[in-house]
C-alpha cells in the first residue's frame, strides 16, 4: 500500500494549527491544495478527520485520535531531518490555564522554563473554559475544580491555604480578631472555592452583619484589588505568593481559621503522558511544585 507522506504532514499541520489558511501559508501552498490534500488522505483512509466550523477546523474523533497517534512518528521524523542539517528543531508545547494561575503562578516561573527547555515553544491560553481534548489542540491544561473528570489524567497541582490579606498599611499584621474584620471593606472573588460566608462560621462569626464589600469575577483582580488598598481580600497563598514574599500583602488576623484546598489541577488524556514535551512539562511542574511548598512553609 503506497503511504500518502505528504497528505499526511498537510494534515498534520492543519491539525496543529487549526486553519487551513495557516496550514497554506506555513507549507507555502494555496489552501485549495492542502484541502486537496486531506481529503485525499480521507479517502484513501476510509474516515472523515476534519470538519469546518467557520473559517476554523475541527478535528472530528477520528481525526483527533488519528493526529495524536502519528504527532509522535512526525516529530521525530522532524527531529532527525533538522539533525542532519544541523538546525534546532522548535516544538510548540500548548497550555491552558486558569487566568490567576497564568498571572499569578505561571508566568513568573515561565521564564526559566524556556531557557531549560531552548526545542520548545510555548503557547499559554488563559482561560477558565474546559478543554475539549476531542476537538481543541491543547497538549496539557490547568483547571481549576474539584478534580473530578472520568476519563482524563488528573493531578492536584498543589495544596493551597486561603488568607485573609490586605496591605500593612490597611491593617498591620496580626491585629484583627476575625470579628473585627467585619467591619472592613470585604473583597470577593465570586469564582474562588473559598467564600467569606464559611469563612466567618468557621470563626465562630454570626453572620448578622451588614456587608461593606466589592466583587470580582477573577482571583488575579481581587489579589491585586486588595495590594492597591482596597480592602480585605480572601485568597490563596499559591496565587499571591508574590505578594506576600515582598510584604505586599500580609494577614491581618491573629491566627485565622485554617482553609485548606486543593482547586487547580493537572488534566490531559492518558496517551498525551506519552508525549516527550508533556512529559518535561509535568516534570517541570512537580519540580516547581516542591519548591513552592518548601517556599509556602516559611510564610
Amino acid at each position: 500500500m503506497h503511504l500518502p507522506i505528504k497528505a499526511i504532514r498537510v494534515f498534520h499541520t492543519v491539525a496543529r494549527s487549526g486553519s487551513v489558511s495557516k496550514a497554506a501559508e506555513e507549507l507555502s501552498v494555496t489552501p485549495s491544495a492542502v484541502s486537496q490534500q486531506v481529503q485525499a488522505l480521507e479517502v484513501q483512509l476510509g474516515i472523515s478527520l476534519l470538519n469546518k466550523m467557520g473559517r476554523r477546523v475541527v478535528l472530528t474523533e477520528a481525526g483527533q485520535r488519528y493526529f495524536s497517534m502519528i504527532t509522535d512518528e512526525i516529530e521525530r521524523i522532524s527531529d532527525a531531518t533538522n539533525a542532519i542539517r544541523g538546525h534546532r528543531t522548535i516544538t510548540t508545547l500548548t497550555i491552558r490555564a486558569t487566568p490567576t494561575l497564568s498571572n499569578k503562578w505561571l508566568l513568573p516561573r515561565l521564564g526559566a522554563f524556556l531557557d531549560a527547555n531552548p526545542e520548545l515553544e510555548v503557547r499559554l491560553d488563559a482561560t477558565n473554559e474546559p478543554t475539549d481534548f476531542n476537538s481543541e489542540l491543547v497538549d496539557i491544561e490547568i483547571r481549576h475544580g474539584d478534580g473530578r473528570w472520568p476519563g482524563l489524567f488528573v493531578e492536584g497541582l498543589a495544596e493551597e491555604s486561603f488568607w485573609p490579606v490586605c496591605t500593612p498599611t490597611y491593617a498591620t499584621k496580626g491585629s484583627l480578631s476575625p470579628k473585627d474584620v467585619t467591619s472592613y471593606r470585604l473583597i470577593h472573588s465570586v469564582k474562588s472555592q473559598a467564600q467569606w460566608v464559611p469563612w466567618f462560621a468557621k470563626a465562630g462569626v454570626s453572620h448578622d452583619f451588614r456587608w461593606k464589600r466589592v466583587m470580582f469575577d477573577r482571583s488575579h483582580m481581587a489579589i491585586d484589588a486588595a495590594s492597591d488598598g482596597m480592602g480585605i481580600a480572601l485568597e490563596s497563598n499559591l496565587m499571591m505568593w508574590r505578594e506576600l514574599t515582598e510584604g505586599r500583602l500580609i494577614c491581618p488576623v491573629a491566627s485565622p481559621p485554617e482553609v485548606r484546598l486543593v482547586t487547580q489541577w493537572i488534566v490531559c488524556p492518558s496517551d498525551r503522558l506519552r508525549h516527550k514535551k508533556v512529559q518535561i512539562f509535568l516534570n517541570w511542574l512537580r519540580s516547581e511544585r516542591e519548591k513552592w511548598t518548601g517556599q509556602a512553609a516559611q510564610l
